[in-house]
């Protein structure tokens, strides 16, 4: 009984794992101090944004996925803000933004805080480019405010119900899941991570490293959580089709995470979209093969200005 208890406490103190301080994280992954701002127009909110590229020039704002934050922009950033004014965020309760003291995570209140930092920023329309979770924010408020977005970059977006998201119901968060806020191994992350990728060897160790920490940042995994639980997806088709904006949908064809036939009824839904199919990529085009993803969405900016 002695060994098997040992055994347990060992696993436990393995398997434990509390949140990193603010200050540790900060100096490891804050570009600079101004990087992390309060909005105005929403009393205790802070967004850490990166804001690059001629202030003058086209805006583009990019909204990250789920789990993941603006650094997985980085190998198109440097990219794009030679031409373009490149606005990256985390939203509240992801990456080096602190959780949203309302404690509400609805797509509607996402869309407030974008907006409310657009208008803090001086930012008319934009761009808005997004990807998974942050795609299906991006057509949501691309239907529901047209007038400030000029044009729409959906990388492998959410919205289409799929097994345990039905239409009209909050999904039932798994225990296991919910484990997740004092329990995330490493090891057990990274085989959770390496299902984005299609080729597993795109998940090194530093990259591994940075989302193992952001998801250790003080309340990031309750925050998750909470977007989870309050995640209450209807049929998108209606709300589609409202979108004007001319649209890019980019795509890997190896997607394990939101399937590459779904492409199919977002082209049939939109009235003016293009797909961009990327064989042998996975959910992260952004980061398996940066410069394929970026070659499309380079050239739909050109052509669309």
């Amino acid at each position: 009984m002695i060994l098997v208890a040992l055994a347990l406490f060992g696993l436990a103190a393995w398997a434990w794992t509390p949140d990193l301080p603010q200050a540790e994280l900060d100096a490891k992954y804050l570009r600079q101090p101004g990087d992390r701002v309060a909005l105005r127009a929403l009393p205790g909110v802070q967004l850490h944004l990166r804001d690059s590229g001629p202030k003058d020039g086209p805006a583009l704002l990019l909204i990250h996925g789920f789990g993941a934050s603006l650094h997985t922009w980085e190998p198109w950033a440097a990219a794009l803000s030679e031409t373009y004014r490149v606005i990256l965020v985390d939203l509240p309760g992801s990456g080096l933004s602190p959780p949203d003291p309302s404690g509400v995570y609805t797509d509607a209140r996402s869309e407030q805080l974008l907006l409310a930092l657009l208008d803090q920023l001086g930012v008319g329309a934009v761009t808005l480019i997004g990807h998974s979770i942050g795609g299906r924010i991006a057509w949501g408020l691309a239907a529901r405010h047209p007038e400030r977005v000029a044009r729409l970059v959906l990388i492998a977006p959410d919205g289409f119900a799929s097994p345990g998201f039905d239409y009209g119901k909050a999904p039932e968060v798994p225990a296991s899941l919910k484990l997740m806020s004092h329990v995330l191994p490493r090891p057990v992350l990274r085989m959770s991570l390496s299902a984005a990728y299609a080729d597993a060897d795109t998940l090194s160790d530093p990259l591994t490293d940075r989302y193992f920490d952001l998801m250790r940042a003080p309340g990031a995994r309750p925050a998750l959580l909470a977007r989870m639980q309050q995640t209450v997806l209807t049929d998108p088709v209606p709300t589609l089709r409202l979108i004007r904006a001319p649209t890019l949908l980019i795509w890997g064809e190896q997607d394990a995470m939101i399937p590459f036939s779904n492409a199919a009824d977002y082209l049939a839904a939109l009235p003016r979209a293009r797909l961009a199919a990327l064989p042998g990529i996975g959910h992260l085009p952004q980061e398996e093969q940066p410069g394929r993803g970026l070659a499309a969405l380079q050239a739909f900016l050109r052509e669309s200005q």
